[in-house]
């Protein structure tokens, strides 16, 4: 599969091919200074056109939270293939949960593309039919 990218800065190392399955590193376009409460949206430096039928998931790398002190806001991001434009950059929205430096270069976040989800219809039922496991939360507990 090919992506057609466009970077806005040559600051950023480049995004390399990948082997299947594997999630993408995506980088801070540009430094970042950011107090405790602050929300940024960080410029990630490039801009996609994904396939036709396929998105992207954006979500914090491990350490994003250890290194940098930050939570991306809306947990997971979703861009979808429409947004292609030449001026349609990628951004991490990033809340400081501390005061914090990211400077331009360092991986914040990962991104994968996946197949946007198939025509579901709902048929409603009186039951499942499946034994219960026993509620919210209760796996794992022993």
């Amino acid at each position: 599969m090919e992506i057609k990218i466009k970077y806005f800065t040559d600051k950023i190392d480049r995004v390399a091919p990948i082997s299947k399955g594997d999630w993408i590193d995506l980088r801070a376009a540009e430094t970042v200074r950011m107090k405790a409460g602050e929300f940024r949206l960080i410029p990630l430096g490039v801009a996609m056109q994904l396939p036709q039928g396929y998105e992207a998931h954006v979500c914090p790398r491990s350490s994003t939270f250890k290194n940098f002190g930050v939570i991306q806001t809306n947990s997971m991001g979703i861009i979808d293939n429409t947004y292609c434009g030449d001026n349609d950059q990628w951004f991490f929205p990033a809340f400081a949960l501390r005061d914090t430096v990211i400077n331009v270069n360092d991986r914040i976040c990962q991104f994968r593309i996946m197949e946007n989800q198939p025509k579901i219809e709902f048929n409603i039922v009186e039951s499942l039919g499946n034994a219960d496991r026993g509620g919210h939360g209760s796996t794992g507990v022993k």
